[in-house]
């Protein structure tokens, strides 16, 4: 159903063109949109016309005409006047009501076929054969991007995503939550995952700009068929809950570079704390102080650089192996050697998921 304020821009513009007034009824003689005097058009009059065989009538000194959506009808339309001229600008004014009704009834129904297809709910055929029907070209290049804003139901941010992509007909902007936005967009000839990253970082900093809201984005891979766009979605929805465990302090996660972080986030809890008795049999890591999470958590980012590590948290270096002896103590892993650095690092990020888990529940 097309919007009241749609129709009246619509007849508003009509009128400026042809200098004719014009009314739009539903079926019950209600006026939806006018330019005359509220009130003008009788709605006995628009209800008898409705209910007539006839598709136009001059009745009190106007043209009505009926309009349709497929066979049903949808609205009356009254041009004010019972010329010649205005029979035929009444009828210009139902084309043009028409059109609108298939072009609003059409961006319905590709919005339904978007959700169905992110969320796997169609069949394979019917993938292809709703796809033909909406004209949706189903062997191109596309990406899932999911924006997730701060506010439930962002409207402002949903109207700026909109506005961004207006002139690119063959992308969608839809919605399966009231958590984020999803944009499925058309590649061009030529375009990699560096323009995908200008586009995301594109979309943070105008919603960071003009909606006011911090936002996380995420994107899955580029997929070359249209029964691939769940796929798709799918790896972006866990790169943005992988980034929420690992990457706090990314606001675009691509889903190709999730690392290792992708394969802790698929392992069962059961197993998770299995390997945590196994390599913490008394401290685990949420337990240490935030002296020693900082001092650890620095020497990774310095890939064990001693000196380097020292240097940056202003202690000298024998304090430093102090500490790394002293954790070498109460956990029995030396991450000055990679293998134990890379189990410790793996076990942090054990943790940080197990926590996350259980606040989801």
């Amino acid at each position: 159903m097309i919007s009241s304020q749609i129709l009246q821009n619509t007849i508003d513009e009509l009128h400026a063109i042809t200098r004719v007034d014009f009314a739009v009824m539903d079926v019950e003689g209600n006026e939806v949109a006018t330019t005359m005097q509220p009130g003008f058009v009788q709605q006995q009059a628009a209800v008898q016309f409705a209910n007539s065989p006839a598709d136009s009538q001059i009745v009190q000194n106007a043209h009505f005409f009926k309009i349709y959506d497929e066979k049903a009808l949808e609205y009356i339309l009254v041009s004010n006047g019972t010329s010649e001229d205005t029979y035929m600008l009444g009828r210009v004014a139902v084309s043009e009501i028409q059109n609108l009704i298939v072009a609003y009834k059409e961006r319905f129904d590709k919005n339904n076929f978007i959700q169905n297809l992110l969320l796997d709910n169609m069949l394979l055929i019917d993938v292809y054969n709703r796809a033909k029907k909406l004209h949706i070209d189903t062997e191109v290049r596309r990406i899932v991007y999911i924006i997730e804003t701060k506010y439930e139901k962002d409207n402002t941010a949903m109207e700026i995503v909109k506005g961004l992509f207006s002139s690119r007909t063959k992308d969608f902007i839809t919605a399966v939550d009231e958590k984020s936005i999803i944009l499925v967009q058309e590649l061009r000839e030529g375009d990699d995952y560096e323009e995908v990253e200008q586009t995301a970082k594109m979309l943070r900093d105008m919603l960071n700009t003009e909606a006011m809201s911090s936002v996380r984005i995420a994107y899955g891979t580029i997929v070359g068929e249209i029964r691939q766009v769940s796929r798709s979605y799918k790896e972006a929805k866990m790169a943005l809950d992988v980034g929420k465990i690992f990457y706090m302090e990314k606001s675009i996660i691509a889903y190709n570079t999730l690392g290792i972080g992708r394969l802790i986030y698929q392992l069962p809890i059961p197993l998770c704390q299995m390997f945590m008795k196994e390599v913490f049999t008394e401290t685990m890591p949420d337990a240490f102080d935030e002296e020693t999470l900082t001092t650890i958590n620095k020497f990774f980012e310095n890939n064990l650089n001693v000196s380097e590590t020292a240097r940056q948290l202003y202690i000298h270096r024998n304090t430093l192996v102090y500490r790394l002896e002293k954790l070498e103590k109460s956990t029995g892993l030396d991450i000055r050697a990679f293998d134990d650095a890379l189990t410790f690092k793996i076990a942090m990020m054990v943790v940080s998921y197990m926590k996350y888990m259980e606040q989801q529940v």
